[in-house]
């Protein structure tokens, strides 16, 4: 299915640094609630992510990550989470998060 450019637009991708990772024990599948840095325009928003497949916290702490910052809170095991963070599966099913191969400013959109 093909989609106009105005309907990609209207998603509102930023790079983001984690800064901070707990576990969601709260959540049926393992989960973490991971705090973004999106920059000084954004602040700091809260996720919930399934990523503890290949993810430590310490392995999380400090990456830069893309995340969807326009889609309303959802309601995660107790837990709202107000961005998602983009991944990928991998041959096993694991989420490999996805990131840029370079460091850029916190806040800046992706297009």
């Amino acid at each position: 299915m093909e989609i106009d450019y105005s309907d990609f637009a209207k998603v509102e991708m930023r790079v983001g640094k984690i800064i901070k990772v707990d576990l969601n024990e709260k959540a049926r599948k393992p989960a973490f609630i991971i705090q973004i840095d999106l920059g000084p325009e954004m602040g700091v928003r809260k996720s919930s992510a399934q990523l503890k497949d290949i993810y430590s916290p310490k392995d999380l702490l400090g990456k830069q990550v893309i995340c969807v910052v326009n889609f309303p809170p959802k309601r995660i095991a107790g837990f709202s989470s107000e961005v998602l963070i983009l991944g990928v599966d991998n041959e096993e099913d694991a989420v490999v998060i996805l990131q840029p191969e370079r460091e850029v400013p916190l806040g800046k959109r992706i297009y």
